[in-house]
């Protein structure tokens, strides 16, 4: 069952990556993360109360609290990295170098968690989506700007570096608690986070403006995220972490297919032998299990 979770994680993923890239054309990325994450806590909250779990917030653990807290945190910065990158540079370059946050995911879950089963093959295949990512991230053409050109790589970097951690804290936090639980706690971290931000930077006036496209697909990116985050958790609480993020990061398959229908961003041969290997490793990690 997990499995199955994990893979429409995936598939949720995708939609929400798609979703911001067309919310945030003319919407401040700050704004879209903070707005959208409305969605997110909307929609986690529901399911809390159809599954019946909200009487065991009181049983939660002070030490699952403190990770899911922190996971919560790590999952707000690296929205906010990442949605900054989309903001300025092509989807089909932000999202390998985000994705690559699962060599760092696997890697932790050997060493912290003791996810040793098959460990060669483990560290072949992620050795082989290293060098996809690799292949995949190229620069992005025609942009004058050179210091733009250099800042989506680095704010995509942060993106991936948070998102490991935040699968790392959430696999702790996450244990003996419902997953639709952890989840909703964890959005109400990310929820207060983003519209510190906002008020930090000064952007709060911005809100009135946003345009009614951009809100739509920035609403209903959030709704994709939630859905993306209940099935992720589900699949990191009961499987195990160093198969479930490669599936969840496969994202990027339908990610790929969707820019190029809708945003006519193309792959380079390069890129799509970079994308073949991510799919090969992914697929290798899971078989091998």
């Amino acid at each position: 069952m997990w499995l199955i979770m994990a893979i429409l994680s995936a598939v949720f993923a995708s939609a929400t990556t798609i979703l911001v890239k067309c919310g945030v054309k003319k919407t401040d990325s700050d704004i879209a993360t903070a707005i959208r994450t409305i969605a997110v806590l909307l929609f986690s909250w529901i399911m809390v109360f159809l599954v019946g779990s909200q009487s065991e917030i009181g049983l939660i653990s002070t030490k699952s609290l403190i990770f899911l807290v922190l996971s919560g945190l790590s999952t707000g910065a690296s929205w906010l990295c990442c949605y900054k990158a989309l903001s300025t540079g092509d989807v089909n370059k932000v999202i390998p170098i985000d994705k690559s946050s699962t060599i760092l995911t696997v890697l932790f879950a050997i060493i912290l968690f003791g996810e040793t089963d098959n460990l060669v093959w483990k560290i072949v295949f992620t050795v082989v989506l290293a060098v996809g990512i690799y292949l995949m991230v190229e620069k992005k053409q025609n942009n004058n700007d050179e210091t733009n050109s250099k800042m989506w790589i680095i704010y995509a970097l942060f993106s991936a570096l948070f998102a490991a951690a935040t699968s790392i804290l959430a696999k702790i936090g996450i244990k003996g608690v419902e997953s639709n639980l952890g989840t909703a706690i964890r959005t109400i971290v990310v929820l207060f986070m983003a519209w510190v931000v906002v008020f930090v930077k000064g952007k709060q006036k911005m809100v009135r403006g946003i345009d009614k496209h951009d809100l739509l697909f920035i609403a209903l990116s959030g709704l994709a995220t939630g859905g993306s985050w209940l099935c992720y958790y589900y699949a990191v609480q009961n499987g195990d972490l160093s198969v479930v993020a490669p599936i969840d990061k496969m994202s990027i398959v339908i990610t790929v297919i969707f820019s190029y229908v809708v945003f006519n961003e193309k792959l380079s041969k390069k890129a799509f032998l970079g994308l073949c290997l991510m799919v090969i490793a992914t697929l290798g990690m899971v078989f091998t299990k």
